[in-house]
């Protein structure tokens, strides 16, 4: 918890704060990365670099959790500091980055703010840090202990066994330890980061959806956009080999007996199929809406198994949007999904994934048709820019 006199003065300074704080986060990448060359090539995603779209997301997520520690110091973000420790640990970050970052950091506020940033303003926003940072490392030193990896280095070489041609731009590999041994345990809705040496010898990593449910081998599907993407596409094949974290996330499906909305559009339909796979081989008997749009039925993968396996849950219907269909096609499924048509019962928990548009349309629609902020959870890859602020009337410990 954030001391008195402390809170009192990141008060008085957020506003202030938060109106530099995208500057800040790029003199703070400017300087890790003069400092740390082999960070921008190796670990950070160049793309989201290039875009802005990593220093709005660090921005943003120290801006919330200053926020938070003032507005509602009772109640720690937990939902957001899980989400981002699961994204770290896939990537392997340990203890002494934190240094690295705390660094360079406080040297960018100082470089934006200059006198601004008294001793004591100093201390303060030292103190928020640290609460962060600290919040964090204890998660992902956790996770890490999960796989008996205590310095965070869970990646294994994993032997390409097949791919399959889901659609023109999207693949699936299927993999398995380079050794033989079994893969880590894994949860539907998990992920794994894939590390690819591209041709000028960098080491860029993604992260990729589990899409489906194996014992012996891990299963993940690409989509050919973005150069690791690509690179993927064009030069992995079977024999090859790949090295693979074990598997992370927080949005993962509950064992309960409640309803469950499984909605995605696109190449979010990753996680979903594993959810959907699972669901069907434990002869799940609760109720399942599953909902997929995409532009149109061959650019829409995994079309035939997500029909196979909603046609194995006695319970369970399908619901699919086309925005150009081809063939007959009922109008009211033609163009962009409204869950709002749909019968969502009480106590319905939701899970979805998709481009940022479509997941703020369908949680907006959720929450009209009142599933409650709490029981709506959303998988994102790449920077964590979508949700809307907090509505006066939303428990901050109900985000997603």
């Amino acid at each position: 918890m954030l001391s008195q006199k402390s809170a009192d003065t990141i008060r008085a300074t957020l506003p202030a704060v938060g109106a530099a704080i995208e500057e800040i986060a790029a003199a703070f990448y400017a300087r890790l990365f003069a400092a740390h060359p082999e960070l921008e090539r190796d670990l950070f995603n160049r793309g989201n670099q290039a875009n802005g779209a990593q220093r709005q997301a660090l921005a943003g997520s120290i801006a919330a959790f200053a926020g938070a520690l003032v507005s509602h110091p009772e109640v720690r973000p937990d939902t957001m500091l899980a989400r981002i420790a699961h994204k770290h640990a896939s990537l392997g970050i340990t203890r002494d980055q934190y240094e690295i970052v705390h660094t360079h950091l406080f040297a960018a506020i100082v470089e934006v703010l200059g006198d601004a940033v008294t001793e004591e303003v100093a201390a303060a926003w030292d103190e928020v840090y640290w609460l962060m940072a600290n919040a964090l490392i204890a998660i992902e030193e956790r996770l890490y202990a999960r796989f008996g990896a205590p310095d965070g280095d869970t990646w294994r070489d994993y032997q390409v066994l097949a791919r399959f041609q889901e659609t023109a731009d999207v693949v699936t590999f299927l993999v398995r330890p380079a050794d033989g041994a079994p893969p880590p345990p894994s949860r539907p809705g998990q992920y794994v980061s894939v590390q690819a040496q591209l041709p000028d010898g960098a080491r860029q990593i993604r992260q990729y959806s589990l899409s489906g449910t194996r014992t012996a081998a891990f299963q993940f599907t690409v989509r050919a956009d973005g150069t690791v993407s690509r690179h993927l596409h064009q030069h992995v094949h079977d024999g090859d080999v790949l090295r693979i974290s074990a598997p992370f996330g927080d949005v993962t499906l509950d064992d309960g007996d409640t309803p469950v909305l499984l909605a995605s559009a696109g190449i979010g339909c990753t996680p979903m199929n594993a959810m959907l796979g699972q669901l069907a081989a434990t002869g799940a008997r609760r109720q399942v809406i599953a909902v997929h749009a995409d532009r149109g039925p061959r650019t829409h993968a995994f079309r035939t198994e997500f029909d196979q396996l909603v046609a194995k849950l006695p319970n369970a219907t399908a619901h699919v949007w086309y925005e150009h269909p081809e063939g007959p096609w009922p109008a009211d499924r033609t163009g962009l999904v409204d869950l709002r048509t749909l019968p969502v019962p009480p106590r319905t928990t939701a899970y979805l994934c998709g481009p940022l548009p479509f997941m703020r349309a369908a949680r907006s629609q959720l929450l009209e048709l009142g599933v409650r902020a709490a029981d709506i959870h959303y998988e994102v890859f790449g920077p964590d820019l979508w949700l809307p602020p907090r509505t006066s009337d939303e428990d901050p410990a109900d985000r997603p």
